[in-house]
């Protein structure tokens, strides 16, 4: 017998982003490397559906529906200079010795490419119904909508934040997809 399709949601646990490296037609896409989104916070999806009516003999005769827009708000703790070169493009180079050492993110006219990206977020084990199951968002083709929420605030802690839009992939038509897990896994 099959698990449950209902569930709760409880919380996130873990978010990951990688960048999308090729996504041919009709075969399989390749990501990049995994890379973490730290201290996730939310991720918060949404989406827009147009509506088109027709009317005639001044009545409403009928009308259809279509998806136009997947978006997904992401908020972590922490800032990632990997992860906005997935996001946004850029390069991250890491220089000098010890104690003098950096890394630096520069976004240049030329590296700001704003490329695509899978993101990924689970919930804690024990965060769905099923007793040690956990659920996956994964969005699966992912472009900015908007620049990150990134900079200082006075005398508190700064929350880094983005805003994508989702596009389906031309592989194989995805946009989103929900895993519920009777075992938690690992984002893979």
């Amino acid at each position: 017998m099959p698990i449950s399709r209902v569930t709760k949601l409880y919380s996130v646990q873990d978010a990951k982003i990688a960048p999308l490296t090729t996504d041919p037609t009709g075969s399989t896409p390749t990501y990049g490397a995994l890379i973490d989104v730290p201290g996730i916070q939310t991720m918060e999806i949404s989406g827009d559906i147009e509506v088109k009516t027709l009317r005639g003999d001044n009545v409403k005769l009928d009308s259809n529906s279509s998806i136009s827009n997947i978006q997904v708000a992401v908020t972590h703790a922490k800032l990632s200079l990997d992860v906005l070169a997935a996001i946004l493009g850029g390069d991250v180079t890491d220089s000098g010795t010890t104690p003098a050492q950096k890394s630096v993110w520069d976004l240049t006219a030329d590296t700001a490419t704003l490329p695509p990206f899978k993101l990924e977020g689970v919930t804690p084990p024990n965060g769905v119904d099923i007793v040690g199951g956990d659920l996956h968002w994964v969005l699966h083709k992912l472009t900015l909508s908007a620049f990150p929420d990134l900079g200082f605030a006075q005398e508190d802690y700064r929350i880094v934040s983005f805003t994508a839009d989702a596009s389906p992939l031309l592989s194989n038509g995805k946009w989103i997809s929900a895993v519920i897990n009777e075992t938690a896994a690992a984002i893979a």
